[in-house]
């Protein structure tokens, strides 16, 4: 049986996009909407507490106004709205703990043109056993389609096709999990997937650094080469095995591949950049240990312009 989707809102402009965002994928999957405010109790008023009103009573307005924008917004939808006295992380953590997503905001660009994660969404995202899906502030439900054509009215704005849902896949660890979430956003979305997998060329031979260098040819041990990267037909060929089985389980879905040498962090935000989701994965850690995303899901994370998907896995 589905759960419902989580949201966490904080008044902020990103936390609505994330609240909007998450009504329509609560649409899409059938489920209700969660719309959570976590709040902590301070011995003196925040400084964004009004004169006229307590912290609790602050509170609860943020937390009716993200529901009536989104229920004005998304008329029909069960939508549920839950106030929180906890740490913010430990709050959000616990809201999420039987919900299928928790949908979060991320703030917009920075100067150096990369995207405000926030320490919140971040140690959310490091330690979350459920997927997390991060939101820029302005996106809207018409980005995640191809543009309209003349004449297009908003409300037709659903029929118009889905841009593309993006998955970075991982050879060495390739996860259920992860790949699932992908064929299942781009089958409830009628669009295609495509899959990007990045890898480093193949290095040369060179010497071992514990071997003295001979100076007299044919003296002493080879040089010790590194371990080879597959070759680029390999790869692909590695790819399209692992795809085959979800290939069949998705027919509907169309399926592109793109393998390429590179960094796959860069690789990916390039990739995502017309795309409605980037779906990404990330190893799980000990939580005791602080959060951990990765430095490709943190990259991408602060990088790419698309809603970003991070999957948990083993």
């Amino acid at each position: 049986m589905p759960h419902d989707i989580v949201v966490g809102i904080d008044g902020s402009a990103e936390g609505l996009s994330a609240a909007h965002w998450a009504a329509q994928e609560a649409r899409r999957r059938g489920t209700g909407l969660s719309v959570v405010h976590v709040w902590r109790h301070h011995a003196r008023p925040a400084p964004y507490v009004p004169m006229d009103s307590s912290e609790h009573e602050w509170a609860e307005q943020l937390l009716r106004e993200a529901m009536d924008s989104v229920r004005a917004a998304h008329p029909g939808l069960r939508i549920t709205g839950r106030l929180v006295c906890e740490a913010t992380v430990a709050g959000l953590l616990d809201a999420a703990a039987d919900a299928d997503l928790l949908v979060l905001g991320s703030r917009g660009l920075t100067a150096a043109g990369g995207f405000l994660l926030g320490s919140v969404s971040q140690r959310v995202v490091g330690r979350s056993a459920r997927p997390v899906v991060l939101v820029r502030a302005g996106r809207s439900a018409a980005d995640e389609h191809l543009p309209a054509t003349d004449g297009v009215a908003p409300e037709e704005i659903p029929k118009t096709p889905y841009r593309q849902v993006v998955l970075g896949l991982q050879m060495d660890h390739p996860c259920d999990a992860l790949i699932e979430f992908a064929f299942d956003a781009a089958r409830r979305r009628g669009t295609g997937l495509r899959v990007v997998h990045a890898f480093r060329p193949a290095d040369r031979p060179v010497p071992d650094p514990s071997v003295p260098l001979m100076s007299v040819a044919g003296e002493g041990p080879p040089p010790v080469p590194r371990p080879q990267v597959q070759a680029p037909v390999d790869v692909e060929g590695t790819v399209a095995a692992v795809l085959r089985p979800w290939r069949d389980k998705y027919p509907t879905v169309p399926v592109t591949k793109t393998v390429t040498e590179g960094r796959p962090a860069a690789v990916l935000v390039r990739a995502a950049h017309d795309a409605a989701l980037l779906v990404v994965g990330r190893r799980g850690a000990d939580h005791q240990l602080g959060a951990h995303t990765g430095p490709v899901a943190h990259a991408v994370l602060h990088h790419a312009a698309c809603p970003v998907a991070v999957v948990p896995h083993d």
